[in-house]
């Protein structure tokens, strides 16, 4: 379950996460309009989909990822008449309080589809699902609270057709604890594959630092991703509160190399401005 004291206060590494994927979300859909009118013939939605979407604001009453991305929605009228919104978390409570969070955006009904609002815990259904649909072009954000959920076999489901791109969030602490715990080596293998995590393994036991550990598991984690159809891979590491150590690491996936230049420039100018990288 996801400690909603997370979301008491949004910290400094929230807000980070949340301008990147809102700043692409921005400009992937910039791109793909584009297209879409360069070939009105072709199906015209696009989507949206936030598979652990959160209660929406914080108890401070920031916005979080999904208001954000569906202010920039609404904020172009050939977006709103264009795109589906798609929202999940196995949280009850999330889900009811991200509804009356949407409800109250200034000109939500201006959106030609109305958001849909999922109660699901993400495994291998939905994987199972997207595999099996032909999806319009669609930009997935997957940011759970600890690794539960995230898998090869999701991340290869939501960026095989035209257009889909994919952020996640990935808990490097508790993947790292994770990686020599047979407890949970199902849930590891689902993440690195099962050859992958072998290797994994045997190159962290070798590891003469953290840092070094480190570099291990976010290429190895980078290669399986990219075996597993994500032509391009960009991690985006972020430090605790004390900048002492790596908490977690924002990972970008997709098949297109414009995509991978943008993210590439958004990146940057977060990681000189706030020095998290």
């Amino acid at each position: 379950m996801m400690d909603n004291h997370f979301f008491q206060e949004q910290r400094e590494q929230s807000i980070i996460k949340a301008r990147i994927v809102s700043k692409y979300f921005s400009a992937w859909a910039s791109v793909i309009l584009a297209m879409k009118k360069r070939f009105p013939h072709h199906p015209q939605q696009m989507a949206y989909i936030d598979l652990f979407a959160g209660p929406g604001r914080y108890d401070d009453q920031s916005k979080s990822t999904p208001l954000l991305v569906l202010d920039t929605v609404l904020a172009n009228p050939d977006l709103a008449s264009r795109m589906i919104t798609m929202f999940n978390d196995k949280d009850t409570a999330n889900v009811e309080s991200l509804k009356n969070a949407i409800s109250q955006i200034d000109g939500i009904s201006q959106l030609k589809y109305d958001p849909i609002f999922y109660n699901m815990d993400v495994g291998n259904e939905i994987a199972t699902l997207f595999h099996s649909s032909t999806l319009p072009p669609t930009f997935f954000f997957v940011d759970p609270w600890g690794y539960k959920g995230l898998s090869l076999n999701l991340v290869s489901s939501v960026i095989k057709d035209w257009g889909c791109d994919c952020v996640f969030f990935f808990n490097y602490n508790r993947v790292s604890m994770g990686i020599n715990n047979d407890a949970i080596k199902p849930h590891m293998a689902s993440l690195f594959g099962d050859e992958q995590l072998n290797f994994v393994r045997s190159e962290c036991d070798k590891a003469a630092s953290p840092a070094e550990r480190e570099m291990i598991v976010v290429r190895e984690l980078c290669n399986a991703l990219k075996q597993n159809g994500s032509r391009f891979v960009l991690p985006f590491r972020f430090k605790n509160g004390e900048g002492t150590r790596t908490s977690h690491h924002l990972i970008f996936l997709s098949k297109n190399f414009r995509g991978y230049e943008i993210m590439k420039e958004i990146m940057y100018k977060e990681s000189t401005k706030n020095q998290v990288r």
